[in-house]
């Protein structure tokens, strides 16, 4: 959809590469079973602070920059490396980490036995934030429950402007609603 209303060309051909490597019309090595990348798909690095520093170049002076950080994104597969990549960000980020933990408790004191508090702190479901939040004020966070349709809604890019105690005041910095205040 993005691809289709932005009409970017490179977008274009990057999206109709990832269809024909996901509908198989890829060659594939018969002896490693491995698929060759086209060329122009995209920059291989070697290491993860490698990656962040061709996506995220001079992040500690450019954060501030909504315009800039609403073009970049990195993607992966599982929750586990986004919450590295996201760690490893924060570290050029200038300012202290705040931290937030969920809630931990029950209300029935009798499902205590069945659900102790390590268990709940270890649960990292794909729709709720982990366990302990740690976030820096210019940090970037997605969406992930409407609160506020259709100015916020799942998926929108913010950027964090303030940590309060029970509260973090951030602004859109994608989308339609691009420097409203959330």
């Amino acid at each position: 959809m993005r691809v289709f209303l932005q009409q970017d060309e490179t977008a274009i051909v990057f999206s109709k590469q990832l269809l024909d490597i996901g509908n198989n019309k890829v060659v594939v090595d018969t002896s490693t079973k491995l698929i060759t990348l086209p060329t122009d798909f995209c920059h291989i690095t070697d290491s993860k602070e490698e990656l962040i520093q061709h996506v995220f170049p001079d992040i500690a002076q450019q954060f501030n920059n909504h315009n800039w950080l609403g073009e970049r994104a990195i993607l992966t597969a599982k929750n586990k490396n986004v919450d590295a990549l996201n760690a490893t960000i924060q570290n050029f980020l200038p300012g202290q980490l705040v931290f937030y933990k969920s809630v931990d408790t029950i209300m029935n004191q009798d499902d205590v036995v069945n659900y102790p508090t390590e268990f709940l702190n270890s649960l990292e479901l794909l729709e709720l934030p982990p366990h302990n939040l740690q976030l820096k004020v210019g940090s970037v966070v997605i969406m992930l429950r409407n609160i506020n349709q259709p100015r916020l809604c799942n998926g929108t890019k913010l950027a964090v402007k303030k940590l309060m105690n029970n509260v973090i005041e951030a602004k859109i910095i994608k989308g339609k609603y691009k420097e409203k205040m959330s």
